[in-house]
């Protein structure tokens, strides 16, 4: 299968995911530029960047004008994470691909099992709690930084667990933590982006946003919890499959 039909096909799958659960987009787009692309982890990680940053600007326009953005702990989350972001991009530039893919494969088995564990709250609204937001906010974007995904698949976790934000409204919430956060560690990684190949990079982030148009329509369709449960079970697969690769 040549290069340009699995970006095609791996962009639109990160956009219908990214668009649909508000995260994932990254989680998906890393594995899949390492291993149907044949990207290196550092080069790989700075690619999902960008598309996630495309993407994810494309999918919270979308949820915004459906009343899903939570704009207040969205901004919240993503000002205590710009800093962290940068940091964790910096460093991560300096560290081997296995610890990477470790370490990503561990952080992402984390929050899928936070995820299968935990009902997601009621529909009813609540309070943001400002503190709690920033410290959440500024974990993420560390995490951002270093493993190079926009850190929906964590953020949906957290604003779900740690604010009590109920599914549909932690989903459009993230998209503003996502954007920000990648934004935030390319601004590391710019020495990178210029070895990108932009002739696959293009195709898979234009697919990633059609498919991210889609993913909206999909969760308006789909309820609360069956999203967190997907989620989460998608999480955990491919997380269990990067530790294997990782570690073998």
């Amino acid at each position: 299968m040549s290069a340009l039909i699995l970006a095609l096909t791996a962009g639109a799958v990160v956009g219908l995911t990214l668009g649909a659960l508000g995260g994932g987009g990254g989680v998906l787009a890393v594995p899949a530029l390492i291993y149907l692309l044949g990207l290196t982890p550092v080069a790989a990680t700075t690619a999902s960047l960008v598309i996630v940053v495309v993407t994810s600007a494309a999918a919270l326009s979308a949820h915004a004008r459906d009343g899903h953005v939570r704009w207040r702990a969205g901004l919240l989350f993503a000002a205590a994470g710009v800093v962290p972001a940068v940091l964790g991009a910096a460093l991560a530039v300096r560290l081997p691909g296995t610890v990477l893919t470790a370490a990503f494969a561990l952080v992402a088995g984390a929050a899928a099992v936070r995820m299968l564990r935990r009902p997601g709250p009621a529909d009813e609204d609540v309070p943001v709690r400002p503190v709690r937001a920033a410290a959440a906010g500024a974990g993420l974007g560390g995490v951002t930084g270093v493993l190079g995904v926009g850190g929906g698949f964590l953020a949906v976790p957290a604003l779900v667990g740690v604010l009590g934000l109920r599914m549909r409204a932690a989903v459009g919430t993230s998209l503003v933590v996502v954007t920000v956060n990648a934004l935030a560690a390319l601004t590391q990684r710019t020495g990178t982006i210029d070895t990108l190949d932009w002739t696959v990079l293009g195709p898979f982030a234009g697919a990633a946003v059609l498919g991210a148009w889609d993913g909206r329509r999909l969760a308006a369709e789909v309820s609360g919890a069956a999203l967190q449960r997907v989620f989460g079970v998608l999480l955990l697969a491919v997380a269990a499959l990067m530790l294997i690769d990782a570690v073998v």
